[in-house]
């Protein structure tokens, strides 16, 4: 390890997993044609049904401008369609499209492969003390990023 990242091995490491997790994704779902992320999207509107779009964002802990990007694109692939939500005018829902249900069984298969190349070789205690741990840091993360967070 560079000497320069010894006082951050923790955040070194989280960047390097992180890193190659998020390579890997993309090469899987280049397949059928979506970016790391926007499976997520999908995941959410096979699951639940239409989203406001700013739901999307709640759920998937986005930022407005994000999503909006991701939305767009995947309308422009045909796996989404926005309308105006008949409740709230000022709301856009997001569903996903028929052409999209064909891609769910496959973002299936490609989430069981990158999990299976996470977890291949770990036991079922193993796999709960990480996810433990992984969460403690996400909470003292999600903590940390709202303390240093700009004042609106």
């Amino acid at each position: 390890m560079p000497p320069s990242v010894r006082a951050g091995a923790m955040t070194h490491a989280i960047f390097r997993v992180a890193r190659l997790h998020r390579m890997l994704a993309g090469q899987l779902l280049r397949r059928v044609g979506l970016h790391p992320g926007q499976e997520l999207v999908m995941m959410q509107l096979w699951d639940l049904g239409p989203q406001r779009q700013t739901d999307l964002v709640r759920l998937l802990g986005s930022d407005a401008a994000t999503m909006t990007r991701t939305v767009r694109r995947l309308e422009n692939a045909g796996f989404v369609r926005r309308r105006p939500c008949e409740n709230d005018r000022r709301a856009t829902l997001v569903e996903p499209t028929t052409a999209s249900l064909a891609l769910r069984k496959e973002v299936g298969q490609i989430w069981a492969e990158l999990e299976d190349s996470v977890v291949a070789d770990l036991d079922a205690d193993e796999q709960a003390a990480i996810i433990g741990v992984l969460e403690r840091i996400e909470d003292r993360l999600g903590r940390a990023a709202e303390r240093h967070a700009p004042l609106a």
